[in-house]
């Protein structure tokens, strides 16, 4: 961006210098007196001197006024001024100087060559003169970061013990390369940080080269890829150049999906300035030169889609799974966090990391990052658990929309919807507990009856797919219950697609169907390839999807008639539910265990160090029940927590 305005400058200067030139002598031909009074005064011997430029006159009249004109061709102006006596000095031409002539003379060139650089950078994407520049479109945009400038260390990435323990041993190479060398042992050439968007790659990159103390490259996989062929791979031999002039170092590929890519996948052959690029990075890591103390460390959350070739020992032989960290990394994530903002001292990072099931470390930096937002926004000093619980409640549910406005009958049904959903989710075996309901619209959503799991889980039974239908269709059939049959509102629709998706999933994924037995059945799945759907031949025959669809149908209708049972059992706890919602909007569990309990429900608390007291002041505390729990323990349940609405 500098550039481009000296580069401005320069053309604003080069033409200011040329019209200057010109109107200087413009300035000059301005005369005080015409040339005829000039002519007149001189004839009757007013005039003493005259200093002749050219055609500018100046001079003297005999009482020492003096005046300037500008004089045409006139061939008898000097026999008039010796025929009356007027001293004459003439003055040379006025000789440009050489930086003028030269100015002049290739001034438009040199504009027209600034003008051709200036949008021939545009076309390359900008970048800086030197290796950045227009001539240098081979040059590697890697960006080098000295020892001195990453001050990231193992210290700064929390929530991902397994995948630093991986590295950790190129860190020791890096620090001592002899000590494995002398051995006759190698570090691998490249390291593949795999795992979902957010979960700390880039930053475990950082931290690798921080603890080694060694120059860190950092490149995105899409600045090798180019309009013109062969600057890709241009830009990857230049990379290899400056890594070895600064070894042992790290070179950090981010998004390497960009550009390794399978080669010939798909219709109509491949991008040749891509498959360059990645034919050329294939020899750099693993050719006939060998880079002695470079490692090449990428990332991606696409691992399944690049070419076998760059995965294959020699090359990217390691791959560390960087995934989404547990109640124990969470709680270790927000710790990091919690030292950049002044916390309050009710603020108990343990309960923040039980109900964020399925976040990210990302994730996680956001919810403290709006906890600090809520907080100044009404004047605090430091930031509390409630406006912690608030951040939490706005990235799982959405932010609540004050200005919808809804009529009394809407109001009413959407309560009674999502007590539906408490009850049935609230009395169906192994369900997650119900952590928050609430009638105030969110995102797309008129109301929210949320789930949050207590314990990690990363498989579910059938029993518990089952209650999950179950809790899902209990909205409908609450509405169903108390307004009728024609009453029954669209507001379900979501919950009818995720329930008939987990029904169709344990029928032809996860063989849960006694009748199809463990087997899974293909259907069409569409790929898109250049724009084109391209449809692959997975599908079954006829009679084995009419089988499908009958045992998929007939899980929906146990569950469904499970959940119809169980509001028919319970219409006073619907009815009691509908009430509270529509009195404070939203319930939290607590007090919806005084309902389910058929007691009076308590007003709404705030946070607390403790949980707050139940209605027959039982001495019960969930924090000391949670210290007595192992660290270990906690997270979510497949698909993290559950929001039905």
């Amino acid at each position: 961006m500098v550039k481009n305005v000296v580069l401005w400058v320069v053309i604003a200067v080069v033409l200011m210098s040329v019209f200057n030139n010109f109107g200087s002598r413009t300035a000059r031909s301005d005369g005080s007196i015409s040339y005829s009074q000039f002519l007149d005064s001189v004839k009757a011997g007013q005039v003493q001197q005259v200093t002749i430029d050219e055609h500018n006159i100046k001079g003297r009249m005999q009482t020492g006024e003096k005046f300037r004109t500008y004089a045409p061709d006139d061939n008898h102006l000097i026999d008039d001024l010796l025929q009356n006596a007027v001293e004459i000095k003439a003055q040379p031409p006025e000789e440009p100087s050489l930086l003028m002539t030269l100015l002049m003379s290739f001034g438009p060139i040199l504009l027209l060559i600034a003008v051709w650089i200036f949008f021939m950078r545009q076309m390359q994407g900008g970048g800086g003169g030197g290796r950045g520049g227009a001539m240098g479109f081979g040059k590697s945009k890697a960006r080098m970061l000295e020892q001195d400038q990453n001050k990231v260390t193992f210290a700064d990435v929390a929530g991902c013990d397994e995948a630093k323990e991986e590295v950790e041993e190129m860190v020791d190479f890096l620090k001592d390369p002899a000590k494995y060398q002398k051995l006759g042992g190698s570090v691998p050439r490249g390291a593949l940080m795999v795992g979902p968007p957010g979960t700390g790659k880039t930053l475990l990159a950082r931290a690798i080269a921080g603890e080694a103390k060694v120059p860190f490259f950092t490149i995105s996989g899409s600045d090798f890829v180019e309009m013109f062929v062969g600057v890709g791979a241009s830009r990857v031999r230049d990379m290899f150049e400056q890594a070895k002039k600064h070894a042992p170092c790290i070179i950090f590929i981010d998004e390497i999906d960009a550009v390794g890519r399978s080669r010939g996948a798909g219709l109509g052959g491949g991008n040749d300035e891509r498959e360059q690029t990645l034919n050329q990075l294939l020899v750099e890591m693993d050719g006939f030169e060998g880079h002695e103390g470079i490692i090449v460390v990428a990332a991606t959350n696409r691992a399944d889609v690049l070419d076998s070739a760059l995965l294959r020992p020699g090359r990217f032989d390691r791959q560390v799974n960087v995934g989404l960290p547990d109640i124990k990394g969470r709680e270790q994530i927000l710790n990091v966090h919690m030292k950049k903002v002044p916390a309050a001292d009710d603020v108990i990072v343990k309960y923040i990391a039980q109900g964020t099931p399925g976040f990210s470390g990302a994730d996680l930096a956001n919810l403290i990052n709006e906890a600090a937002l809520f907080a100044a926004r009404k004047n605090k000093r430091t930031v509390t658990m409630a406006d912690l619980e608030k951040a939490k409640d706005k990235l799982i549910m959405g932010v609540e929309k004050h200005s919808m406005v809804m009529d009394e009958k809407e109001k009413r049904m959407t309560a009674y919807h999502e007590a539906g959903h408490a009850i049935v989710g609230k009395l169906v075996p192994e369900h997650d507990p119900v952590y928050k309901v609430s009638i105030m619209p969110r995102g797309r959503a008129l109301g929210v009856t949320m789930f949050l799991p207590e314990k990690d889980q990363y498989s579910a039974s059938k029993q518990k797919l089952d209650s999950m239908i179950s809790s899902l269709y209990g909205g409908r059939i609450a509405e169903e219950q108390i307004f009728g049959w024609e009453q029954v509102s669209t507001g379900a629709s979501n919950d009818i697609e995720r329930a008939t998706e987990l029904a169709r999933n344990m029928v032809t994924k996860w063989g849960l169907s006694r009748r199809l037995g463990p087997l899974a059945y293909g259907e069409e799945d569409g790929e898109v390839f250049l724009g084109h759907s391209v449809t692959q031949n997975k599908s079954i025959a006829e009679g084995t999807a009419v089988t499908i669809n009958e045992e998929v149908r007939k899980i929906i209708d146990q569950n469904y008639q499970r959940a119809e049972q169980i509001l028919k059992d319970n219409e006073d706890i619907l009815h009691t539910m509908s009430d509270a919602l529509m009195k404070y909007e939203t319930i939290d569990k607590y007090q919806l265990e005084d309902l389910m309990d058929r007691k009076p429900v308590r007003d709404p608390q705030g946070w607390d160090d403790t949980p707050p007291p139940s209605n027959d002041n039982e001495a019960k505390s969930e924090k000391d029940e949670a210290d007595k729990k192992e660290d270990g323990k906690g997270d979510s349940s497949i698909d993290g927590a559950t929001e039905q609405s």
